[in-house]
């Protein structure tokens, strides 16, 4: 039975990820399809994250699309405003203003398996049908708040870094930042100049290596603009000198030690105080947390109204206390704690086959096909899912290798009239069987805690191995994976 639609695909999320695969179909002659975005933009995590400072750890010339190349970005690593800009005029080149349906925050979608087709409903109460349903919302759009003590008492001003209150005037405030991760070393050096007293909350140091930002001048963007070669050939060689650092992370993390080094030189050169220092040196080995990036972080905590200390224990009305009983006064307290990475999805009602439930097919952790397909729920494609992670290398090139998979697997729908997809649980199963074995030799699995790992301690998060395998894996669909629906 062939059910009539409101849509062919139905694509959540206008990010990176969702515009990217709403592209690709473009570009493959796939019109039929809508994107929903919860948000009144597109731009996903760079329309969101507004907090001072806030830019990508990874280079232009990589953290773009290959198909549209930008020649125009002013800084080698890309400031949030920017990169919005590009996702923007992204969406306005290739025409996908008339697909966009903005304010249509995903509330859940069920299989029909009698129509093969997906009832998918949002946030508004608005209803559509579809053959098939890309999930593009990312990893990383659900601020974690940390269970502190008192939380709820502060009689101050707080909120989660992803979530920036712009009306709060910081100048001459008692400010706490809680975390040290990603977030925080972008936002402490820009407002640290401004505040009366800056304290920072760190539960573990990270490592960080200096960014080497600079201004990208005239004439490196004429040359990008005039000489495609150039561009093509500038992103080849960046993408191999990040690619090799995943032998480090993944087959033999002992190599590490020489990034340490380096590391541990450049913290020594930026720092004086030994015991300072000593407070900043990390005691895990290098990847097993996120590997930070920046030129002005050490600079900012030595500032004599800046104080870093240890975990918060408790919150109080008037401030954040520590283990030792100090009360650190505070008028404001950001909350750079990061995201709830292994919990996507866990605000939506996915319904697949039988009534099976993806909370309860993920109750003891996500998994997935290529980190792209979940068995029981057919039809059913994700941009970043389980597993797909990195910690060396641009997301982007994750993304372009999963939209190749889903358009490859569409077409192949369309050439033999089969109505649905649905990935075999027994290649689910050996697939992640295999992932979680390579896992266990990797510096992820070597001690430390992370936000890659779900409440179990399994990484649920990244991808085990180099960014060039996840591509060949996914350089074509292989419909014996898969049962026609």
């Amino acid at each position: 039975m062939n059910a009539a639609v409101d849509t062919e695909v139905c694509i959540v999320g206008a990010g990176f990820g969702g515009l990217g695969i709403a592209i690709t179909l473009k570009r493959a002659r796939f019109d039929d399809f809508v994107v929903l975005e919860r948000g009144n933009a597109v731009g996903g995590t760079w329309r969101d994250n507004v907090y001072p400072g806030c830019a990508c750890d990874i280079p232009t010339t990589l953290y773009s699309y290959s198909f549209e190349p930008n020649p125009h970005w002013t800084r080698l690593y890309p400031r949030r405003e920017e990169l919005w800009d590009y996702l923007a005029d992204c969406a306005r080149r290739y025409g996908l203003e008339p697909h966009l349906r903005f304010g249509r925050a995903l509330d859940d979608a069920v299989w029909d398996d009698t129509t093969a087709t997906w009832h998918v409903r949002t946030a508004d109460g608005a209803t559509l049908r579809c053959r098939v349903l890309i999930l593009a919302t990312g990893a990383l759009n659900r601020p974690k708040r940390p269970p502190i003590p008192g939380r709820d008492t502060f009689a101050g001003t707080a909120f989660h870094s992803s979530e920036w209150d712009a009306s709060v005037d910081l100048r001459g405030k008692q400010v706490a930042v809680i975390g040290t991760g990603a977030s925080a070393v972008q936002i402490v050096p820009e407002i640290a100049a401004e505040v009366a007293r800056l304290t920072i909350f760190q539960r573990t140091p990270p490592w960080i290596f200096p960014r080497f930002d600079r201004p990208i001048g005239a004439r490196e963007r004429a040359l990008r603009r005039f000489i495609p070669g150039y561009a093509r050939l500038t992103r080849a060689l960046l993408y191999w000198s990040l690619e090799v650092r995943a032998y480090g992370f993944t087959v033999k993390p002992d190599l590490l030690q020489r990034r340490e080094a380096l590391a541990l030189r450049y913290l020594s050169r930026k720092v004086a105080d030994p015991a300072l220092r000593r407070a900043l040196t990390p005691h895990y080995r290098m990847g097993c947390k996120r590997v930070l990036l920046s030129d002005d972080y050490y600079d900012a905590v030595q500032r004599p109204n800046v104080t870093l200390t240890t975990e918060a224990t408790a919150i109080e009305p008037d401030g954040v206390r520590t283990a030792d009983g100090t009360l650190h006064p505070a008028d404001v307290i950001v909350y750079a704690t990061g995201f709830e990475a292994t919990k996507q999805l866990s605000g939506v009602r996915i319904t697949g086959r039988d009534g099976m439930a993806l909370a309860d097919a993920w109750r003891d952790g996500m998994a997935a096909y290529l980190g792209t397909s979940v068995a029981g729920f057919p039809n059913l494609f994700m941009i970043v899912g389980p597993n797909t992670g990195l910690g060396h290398n641009s997301m982007v090139v994750m993304m372009e290798a999963q939209y190749a998979y889903v358009v490859d697997a569409l077409r192949r729908m369309r050439r033999t009239k089969v109505r649905a997809l649905d990935v075999r649980p027994d290649v689910q199963r050996t697939f992640n069987d295999e992932l979680q074995r390579k896992m266990r030799g990797t510096v992820w699995a070597s001690g430390c805690s992370s936000w890659y790992q779900d409440e179990r301690g399994k990484n649920t998060t990244l991808w085990p191995g180099f960014t060039f395998a996840f591509r060949r894996l996914t350089r074509r669909f292989r419909p014996d994976r898969y049962h026609a629906v």
